[in-house]
């Protein structure tokens, strides 16, 4: 391990990755990252840290005083609902030159579970510490972690550039349907769910099945996307749904590049549309998967639990008549 960098060295480049915050404490922790980590990390939270990294704690204080003046906060967003294929969309991205990826740092998270009166001091130097790279031409792109939907709005500065990443209801509950993590993720995150979306959406049965528990969790986080997309009508977003994305990915690539003012030439973005990535569990390489493999267990899901689904989703319809939110996600799948 080596020694703990300055104040000074964090803010050079990109390679001290701001990883964790605790406010309360003001202590930032930091883990020293090189181009090939960040493209090879599915996570940035404390997973990471089971590989014996060099990491180091710094008193926020100090770093924020040495930020520069012009420091960039230009970093592109990635906020999602959870299971829609952000991590492949962001490993895509991350193969275009001049692009740095950077998924799901726990800092995000972390920021998230406290209140907006004791975010807001740490939101700028945040939104620095993400935008760095390795080299002035690079840009930063941040997939944050689906709770971070919550306070999406006060983490993209104004003008700056983010992707909504959804999918239909239907094609949501049966991929959850499909995986026992998923299901299990179901429980774990229900009460939670509940909080978040109090106030938004009502009258969801979570309880009926894992169909209804999953339709709920869907609920849940494309309300947050609707909610967060009200408060940045000044920002550049752009909503895609992973379904649809899968159909033309070298299209969809396209468009997220253009959105995001990536220079990003046609040839190269079919390079990596046919490449190996997609044929690849993207949150762990080592193991086979691809659209066709999806689409196969998302029809054995359907199949499955068909009755239960089509109930979800008649809960959702009927809680859509009292949710404006829930009632523009709803038209937004159909659309």
């Amino acid at each position: 391990m080596s020694s703990a960098p300055s104040a000074d060295a964090i803010w050079k480049d990109s390679r001290w990755l701001g990883q964790a915050l605790d406010p309360p404490k003001g202590l930032v922790r930091f883990v020293a990252m090189d181009g090939q980590a960040y493209r090879a990390a599915s996570f940035l939270d404390d997973r990471m840290l089971a590989g014996g990294v060099d990491a180091h704690l710094l008193a926020w204080r100090e770093v924020e005083e040495a930020q520069p003046a012009d420091a960039r906060r230009d970093a592109r967003w990635i906020f999602h609902i959870g299971h829609v294929g952000s991590t492949l969309v962001a490993r895509l991205l991350g193969e275009i030159d001049g692009v740095l990826a950077v998924r799901e740092p726990r800092i995000l998270r972390d920021l998230t579970y406290f209140p907006a009166e004791t975010r807001s001091a740490f939101i700028p130097g945040v939104q620095a510490l993400l935008s760095r790279t390795f080299a002035a031409e690079q840009a930063a792109l941040v997939k944050a972690t689906s709770v971070v939907s919550e306070i999406a709005a006060e983490l993209v500065p104004p003008g700056e550039r983010a992707l909504l990443l959804t999918a239909a209801p239907r094609s949501y509950i049966a991929t959850i349907l499909a995986g026992e993590n998923s299901r299990q993720e179901l429980a774990t995150l229900a009460d939670l769910r509940a909080r978040r979306m109090a106030g938004r959406v009502e009258g969801l049965d979570g309880g009926a099945s894992d169909a209804h528990r999953a339709a709920a969790a869907w609920a849940c986080e494309m309300t947050a996307l609707e909610a967060a997309a009200d408060a940045m009508s000044d920002r550049r977003l752009l909503w895609a749904d992973f379904d649809r994305l899968l159909d033309d990915i070298s299209g969809g690539l396209a468009r997220i590049a253009d959105s995001f003012g990536f220079d990003a030439p046609a040839g190269r973005l079919a390079e990596i549309a046919a490449g190996p990535l997609m044929s690849r569990y993207s949150k762990a390489l080592e193991h086979d998967y691809s659209p066709g493999l999806r689409r196969e267990l998302l029809a054995q899901a359907d199949r499955d639990h068909h009755a239960d689904i089509d109930s979800a989703l008649a809960m959702l319809e009927r809680a859509a008549e009292k949710s404006p939110l829930l009632a523009r996600a709803l038209q937004r799948a159909k659309d």
